[in-house]
């Protein structure tokens, strides 16, 4: 106990914040790569569906956004002088969004890969991948809503 007495609750509110975006946007980041690999595949046989292969890529971008309001929101309650329990609670806040985040992102950019399949092979009906992209999307707005009920609470 004395170690989280002298690094105080600023500091684990801190790091609350910081994975709150870091964890979100790696999440963003593989997801978003992962499309794109599929997306990049899709438009060397076939540029005329970049723009829609794109729209699936940048997809699981959302999660990486909801990650750093989060960062603000949390940033927003710091303070210097704040005790141990109040940067816990920051630090719980931010749970939900930072593995939510990752995990949704990741998995959302292999739907968004499976999406641009459709694409390929069915241009009609590349707005089923897009439905089935908001599918996995609902848990990290669940995530996000989640921190942000929490952080107004504290």
């Amino acid at each position: 106990m004395e170690f989280l007495n002298t690094i105080g609750g600023y500091a684990l509110g801190l790091l609350g914040a910081g994975l709150a975006a870091l964890l979100a946007g790696i999440g963003s980041a593989k997801g978003t790569g992962i499309a794109g690999e599929a997306g990049a595949g899709l438009v060397s046989e076939d540029p005329s569906k970049f723009g829609k292969a794109m729209i699936l890529q940048v997809i699981p971008g959302t999660q990486g956004l909801y990650g750093f309001v989060i960062f603000f929101l949390a940033f927003a309650k710091l303070d210097a002088g704040m005790e141990v329990a109040q940067g816990l609670q920051i630090f719980s806040a931010c749970l939900p969004i930072a593995l939510g985040g990752l995990f949704s992102g990741i998995a959302q950019g292999k739907v968004a890969a499976a999406s641009i399949n459709i694409l390929a092979k069915k241009p009609d009906d590349w707005s089923k991948g897009m439905i089935l992209c908001i599918t996995v999307e609902f848990y990290a707005i669940l995530g996000l809503l989640a921190s942000v009920v929490m952080l107004l609470q504290i």
